[in-house]
């Protein structure tokens, strides 16, 4: 799937039709990666996937403290996990935040950004959104 957006709007719009997509897994936890520049729209994107998960928690980049966890009520996931692995790097970047353990919970949808920092560690069954910026525009890839 493939958008060219330019408003906040549009940017919601993208993070519904992509939760949408999702499914529970009876395995493990659902893992969204989002890559993408510096200001590319990777924390817009996941404010904006909050919103539609009804979240009115004012979300940030947890760049500082790696992992946030938000409880969710009345989804198909229990609670969203908001990772950003920006200052992270090489195969034990993600263990002082247990993320084996995040993905075992099933009930769960993880929410990475910067995966190629941890790329290592990350499972193939992930699902993937790049965002490239175009101009005043971003171009979004979703390849669930």
């Amino acid at each position: 799937m493939e958008w060219n957006i330019s408003t906040l709007e549009e940017l919601q719009f993208v993070a519904k039709e992509i939760y949408e997509t999702l499914e529970q897994d009876n395995e493990h936890a659902t893992l969204l990666t989002l890559k993408g520049d510096l200001g590319a729209g990777k924390t817009a994107f996941t404010k904006e996937l909050a919103k539609v998960l009804g979240i009115e928690e004012h979300i940030t980049s947890p760049t500082f403290v790696l992992a946030k966890e938000y409880e969710l009520e009345n989804q198909k996931f229990e609670k969203l996990i908001h990772i950003d692995a920006y200052r992270l790097e090489g195969e034990e970047g993600l263990e002082p935040i247990a993320f084996k353990e995040m993905l075992e919970d099933k009930e769960s949808l993880v929410v990475l950004e910067w995966p190629e920092r941890v790329e290592e560690e990350l499972p193939e069954w992930r699902k993937e959104v790049s965002i490239e910026i175009e101009g005043e525009n971003r171009n979004i890839t979703y390849g669930g």
